[in-house]
């Protein structure tokens, strides 16, 4: 059965400028910042091929990246067999918003909670950072 497998990110909205907040995360958090204005935070106990990652990231206040959801946030999932679960999905009545789409970095599908959440939906695929990882 295909399943949750973690947290692929972390997505949300700034009242205000978003690279004040990411610059405020990062001073006092201490979020390392990538030159995109996100980071990457990984997990060495993920046994997938990445090692495990979360992309954690600001967007700016006028984004239309979580539409049609009026939150101001997206979570995304890692999932092991994206196709599967949307299709686990679809038989419990859970329609599926877009996708999939593959990407470089993997899978993704889009679905709303109940409560009208954007739910992004991510099969990663193995990622080469330039770290040598």
């Amino acid at each position: 059965m295909a399943r949750v497998t973690g947290i692929g990110g972390v997505f949300f909205k700034a009242r205000g400028e978003s690279r004040a907040l990411a610059a405020w995360y990062a001073e006092h958090l201490g979020i390392d910042l990538a030159e995109w204005g996100g980071a990457v935070l990984r997990w060495p106990d993920d046994t997938a091929e990445d090692r495990g990652l979360t992309v954690w990231h600001v967007a700016d206040a006028d984004t239309k990246w979580f539409a049609p959801s009026e939150s101001s946030f997206m979570i995304n999932y890692r999932v092991d067999d994206l196709i599967e679960l949307l299709a686990q999905l679809e038989a419990k009545g859970v329609p599926t918003h877009a996708g999939p789409e593959t990407h470089e970095n993997g899978k993704f599908a889009w679905i709303i909670d109940p409560d009208g959440n954007k739910v992004e939906l991510w099969e990663p695929a193995l990622m080469d950072d330039g770290k040598g990882e």
